[in-house]
């Protein structure tokens, strides 16, 4: 029988390299980060200011203009994801735990998961030269357009990250009794009806972790819109996100001088947006599913 003492130590020293790395690669940036944005460092530098960067990037015309485009166009990068991602994930998930498919469901099933790991850089390259409008299969530009440009790279990372869902979807669909499906069919429900008025209020749980983790994955989103515009923002801003904002903030582009401090606030002002956002959902949707669960 081992020893508590022996089975914590054990455990310590398992934990301790994972720990040292999320400490020194996640917790420590962030907490520099927060610690730089309150300071002014440049050459003309008055040292500590409190919430002097916060305070400009909210006031001050050019950079808050540019922060609000860059949030709203989040936004709407996080709602295409939501509104097209998420049903096209159901569909291939019913259709694949629907029995239709037999032997050749695994193929399928890691057919549609590929795109998923596949380097940003090689996906945007590809559709790059899919929609070029000289030599692709578009003769319309449809990154050279203010109204197309950010609906283009939203569909762009629908078809590479919609296995993600489809695999959340699809464990909580094989997951489903089977006993409760068969009773089902011998009252003569039709497979519709199973799919809406059991398969689907079972599964109903998976879209709110979906839904999250889509937010935190777009509002973190950055390298798909680097790899198709780089780190110009696109038609008249069109597809400037937080990401590429905090980019040109932080390291400078695009006529843009860098700004280590004012960097770093947006960097916090993102990480604040994604906390309350997870923390208000956790709150809300997790812990009633929890007590209806109990």
């Amino acid at each position: 029988m081992i020893r508590p003492a022996t089975a914590r130590r054990s455990l310590l020293i398992f934990v301790l390299p994972a720990l040292a790395i999320y400490l020194g690669f996640a917790v420590l940036p962030l907490l520099i980060s927060i610690f730089m944005s309150l300071f002014d460092t440049g050459k003309s530098g008055t040292g500590f200011i409190g919430l002097g960067n916060y305070i400009y990037l909210f006031t001050q015309p050019v950079v808050s203009a540019r922060f609000w485009n860059a949030l709203l166009n989040n936004f709407k990068y996080f709602a295409i994801h939501v509104a097209v991602e998420i049903p096209i994930g159901l569909l291939l998930a019913a259709l694949l735990t629907g029995g239709t498919l037999n032997r050749s469901e695994g193929i399928y099933r890691t057919l549609l998961f590929i795109p998923a790991t596949l380097s940003v850089v090689i996906v945007g390259f590809i559709w790059r030269l899919i929609i070029n409008p000289l030599w692709g299969l578009v003769g319309f530009p449809l990154l050279g357009n203010q109204l197309t440009a950010l609906p283009t790279i939203s569909l762009m990372g629908v078809w590479q990250y919609v296995g993600i869902p489809m695999v959340f979807l699809y464990s909580a669909l094989i997951a489903v009794p089977n006993d409760v499906i068969e009773a089902a069919r011998i009252d003569g429900a039709s497979p519709w009806r199973i799919f809406w008025g059991i398969k689907f209020p079972l599964i109903l749980p998976q879209f709110g972790l979906i839904v999250i983790l889509t937010f935190i994955w777009t509002f973190n989103g950055f390298d798909l819109v680097f790899a198709l515009n780089g780190s110009a923002p696109g038609p008249n801003y069109s597809t400037d996100i937080l990401g590429t904002f905090f980019y040109r903030t932080f390291f400078g582009s695009s006529g843009q001088v860098a700004d280590l401090d004012l960097g770093a606030t947006v960097a916090t002002v993102i990480f604040t947006l994604m906390l309350c956002v997870t923390a208000a959902y956790f709150w809300l949707v997790q812990r009633r599913l929890k007590a209806h669960a109990v």
